[in-house]
């Protein structure tokens, strides 16, 4: 009877195992370092990012903004040391045709800036108050596209200001025109005058008001 409880206690001894000790977990590579957001600068010319000048057509008035509006970026692209990192490397006579083909860019973009601007200072603005009958007026606006002006944008501008219908159609010409309700052509010549809302950058000389009444029987 000894023997056999010494060799229930030496059974149990060996069914019990040593703990396994806890290993730790592989430690991954470290988050990466936050970087602050690059810090774009867009062109007051051309709208491109100033690094990017070089590829419009006016590189000429772009590098005057960018020397008046930052001085730094300005030395950093087009220094006497920018430049000839950039151009060095180009023989003379590649330099001379890179200079002017630039020059011949920015004069054809000039001559077409130009030309836009004399047409749209030559374009009209008619406010035309149509009579429908004794006691109904409408008003229609032809013109304002020539002027860089949303008509869709415009139209709800009236709507807003005059508490009533305005939509963009288009007129016998096949021309589309704003025709708000109501007898409203003098309010809107004024607030093209006051460049109120969008309404900006017509002069006051190329608007004209003009009455078209019903045709009696």
């Amino acid at each position: 009877m000894p023997a056999k409880k010494n060799r229930d206690k030496g059974d149990k001894s060996a069914n019990t195992a040593d703990p396994i000790p806890a290993t730790s977990e592989p430690e991954g590579p470290p988050p990466p370092e936050s970087r602050p957001p690059v810090q774009v600068l867009y062109c007051g010319v051309c709208t491109f990012p100033v690094e990017y000048c070089e590829f419009g057509s006016s590189l000429t008035r772009c590098k005057e903004w960018l020397q008046e509006h930052d001085l730094e970026r300005f030395n950093k692209y087009y220094s006497e040391e920018a430049l000839h990192a950039k151009i060095g490397t180009l023989s003379l006579e590649a330099q001379s045709k890179l200079e002017q083909d630039t020059a011949k860019k920015e004069a054809k973009a000039e001559a077409k800036a130009d030309a836009a601007l004399k047409k749209k200072m030559a374009s009209q603005v008619t406010i035309k108050r149509i009579e429908r009958n004794k006691r109904k007026h409408v008003t229609s606006v032809h013109g304002l596209e020539a002027f860089g002006i949303d008509l869709k944008k415009a139209a709800k501008q009236f709507a807003s200001k005059f508490a009533t219908g305005a939509s963009v159609t288009k007129n016998p010409q096949g021309q589309e025109e704003i025709v708000v309700q109501g007898d409203v052509s003098d309010e809107i010549l004024e607030m093209i005058e006051g460049e109120v809302g969008i309404l900006k950058g017509i002069p006051a000389d190329n608007v004209e008001i003009v009455e078209e009444k019903t045709k009696k029987n």
